[in-house]
Order: structure tokens, then sequence, then C-alpha cells
């Protein structure tokens, strides 16, 4: 299988290595708007072990992949000026999968390449900066008939799938109360902040899917609200920086959603779900970054906390790319396809208008 990778930055890099340790991968391209950086990782990549590789895989496992670097993103789809190089080669001769992980801003032009190209597709959400553009891919993919599968990698957290086997048994008995909360340790850099969208459409759209995902029901209202007491920017964007949301389900189970960027205890995701007969919780382990009060007696050293979504998610970003993978050889149907992600992104939205105006939202008003 041959894959081309279209940025090669921090996620980029992590889902690179990891494609790199599946057996069904043979060559991997890497495109960056920085030629450079892609040349850097396509080297690391060739030369063993690469940032971000998780514990335990064997470096030989990536000595086997065909790993180059594309001059531009351009020449990823053979669309590069005559005579422009990919590692020395003269032409791509094709590739069989598209994994996105370029700014957010190119997302939605890159999936539209690869489904014009009639290639599979994996994309870090967001698909696209907005509504319009979300709808747009989500149309056009329907047309092509090809598959496009969206990061949302908490459908793959143990945790995650845990609490939506035991919803699904009943062993919860009536399901009245969720929690959820994304903390991040520390608030992103100020570059990012103008262009991502907002606390809920950047962040809390994971715990918005996660619920929806988990429950199994549809939100049938919401109301939000956020504060802005940490740095200039997000004030200067019209952003918060903490932000919480009341959720009404359609069966009347009532929702909470947390989110903040100044957690320097570490980054903590967490998913409570509260029935008539039994409470569970994904995410609570000895690396979560919470402490009982009052203390218990010193004991062994708690490991340390989680240092942010690269940590706290290895091992589902690992499992969405080997299922992207099954998707694309044909042995499963899409685990995410960009249908969940436009419903995400109408609940995100609506809680941001229900931020702005401090009132309650129903998805319908946002529904195109």
């Amino acid at each position: 299988m041959r894959i081309g990778l279209a940025g090669a930055g921090r996620i980029g890099a992590r889902h690179a290595a990891a494609l790199c340790e599946l057996p069904e991968v043979e060559a991997l391209v890497v495109a960056d708007a920085d030629p450079s950086r892609a040349r850097d990782l396509a080297a690391r990549l060739r030369a063993g072990p690469a940032c971000g590789r998780a514990a335990g895989r064997r470096p030989d496992d990536a000595a086997a992949v065909d790993v180059r670097a594309a001059g531009s993103v351009a020449d990823l789809f053979g669309e590069g000026p005559p005579g422009s190089a990919l590692d020395g080669l003269d032409a791509l001769d094709g590739l069989d999968a598209l994994v996105v992980t370029a700014a957010t801003d190119a997302h939605a032009a890159l999936v539209e390449r690869g489904v014009r190209a009639r290639i599979p597709v994996f994309c870090e959400k967001p698909l696209a900066a907005d509504l319009d553009g979300t709808f747009h891919i989500v149309r056009s993919a329907r047309a092509a008939g090809v598959p496009v599968q969206v990061g949302f990698q908490r459908r793959f957290d143990a945790g995650h799938i845990a609490a939506r086997e035991a919803v699904s048994a009943g062993r919860l008995g009536r399901l009245h109360t969720v929690r959820s909360c994304s903390f991040d340790a520390t608030p992103p850099p100020p570059g990012y902040v103008p262009a991502s969208g907002g606390l809920f459409r950047d962040c809390a759209i994971h715990d918005l899917d996660a619920i929806r995902h988990v429950t199994g029901r549809n939100v049938a209202w919401v109301m939000a609200a956020g504060s802005d007491r940490g740095g200039e920017v997000f004030r200067a964007c019209g952003d918060v920086d903490t932000g919480a949301a009341l959720l009404g389900l359609d069966d009347g189970t009532l929702c909470t959603i947390g989110a903040g960027r100044y957690n320097a205890a570490g980054y903590d995701v967490r998913l409570e779900l509260f029935g008539s007969e039994d409470s569970i919780v994904a995410g609570l382990d000895d690396r979560t970054p919470v402490t009982p009060v009052p203390e218990p007696a010193p004991g062994p050293a708690r490991p340390p906390a989680y240092a942010g979504f690269l940590d706290r998610f290895a091992a589902a970003y690992d499992a969405e790319l080997r299922a992207f993978v099954d998707v694309v050889a044909g042995r499963r149907t899409n685990p995410c396809p960009p249908e969940e992600a436009l419903e995400a992104f109408y609940l995100a939205e609506a809680c941001e208008i229900s931020r702005r105006e401090g009132r309650v939202v129903h998805p319908e008003e946002v529904r195109l």
C-alpha cells in the first residue's frame, strides 16, 4: 500500500511513524508546505525510530518501508511542475490513500483533491474551517463514493470503547447524566488561536463527538458559556480559554462539558457516565492529573501526569490509523465518516452561538 501524507508537523510526524509500522504500508510519501520539513521527516523515518513512535515497536519495521519526500504538496498528487523532484524520482506513480495532517486551513482543499483522485482519505479534524466547507466535503465524498475517515481519536480510546459497550449492553440501566472534560496542560501557541475556530470548535468538539458516539443518542439542545481570563490573545480573537456547556440528549439525558486551556496539573480528558444501575468513567488512571483531598497517606510515587494529547491518546492514534488501513484494504466500513464530523461541527457551532448570545440553541438552527 502506497500512502501520501500531507503535513509534516507534530501530528504528521507521529502519524507517519505509526504508518511505517503497519505491515500493509510499503511506501510513504511525505509532503509539506515547507519542503525542508518534509525532507527532514523522511530522513528521520529512514534512519530508524522516529519522533513520537510508540514504545516497544521494532525499529526494523520502518526500515522496510520506502519513505520519500515530495518536493511540494502538488508533487504528492503528480501535479508539480515539469521536472519537479520526489527525492530523485521523476514522477509519482500514484497513491492508494492520503493522510491529511496539514494546518487546519489546508484540510478542505487537500481532502477535495484526494476525493477527486478517488483515493481514500484520512483527515485530522476538522475537515474544514467552517460549516459550508464541511458540508461541501460531505457531498463530494458521497458523490464520488470515496471513504473519508475523520480523526476523532477518542472513538479508538480503550476507555471510550468500553464505555460505549457498557451503555449499549444496558449495564448502566437508565443513563441520566454524562460529564466530559478536556483540559490542556498549557495553552496553544498564540499564532494557533486566531485560526483555531475557538474553544468549542477546536477543543470541545471532541467531547461533543464522544458523547454522541458513546451514548448513541442525538443532542436536542445546548447551552454554553465561557470566560477569557487567560492570555490576551483569546480576547483579541473573540475566543475564550475556559468553557462549559450543558446538553440535553433526545432521551432526556443531561450532559455537561468542561474545556480549558490552562490546567498546569496536566492534560486531563475524562468521560463519566451515571445511570440508574451503575456509574463508570473513562480516562481515570494513575496518570490522571487529579489529587484527592485530603491527600492519602504517602505511598509509591505516582507516574507523571499526561503532558498532552499525543501522550494521553498514543494507543488511540495507532488504532485509528490501523482502522484506516483496513478501510483502504476493504476489510471494514468507515468508523468515522464525514457525516459524523458534520454532526459534531453543528453542535460546536450551536455551543458558540449559545456562548455569544446567552441562550439555549437547538442544532436545527445551524443545520444546512
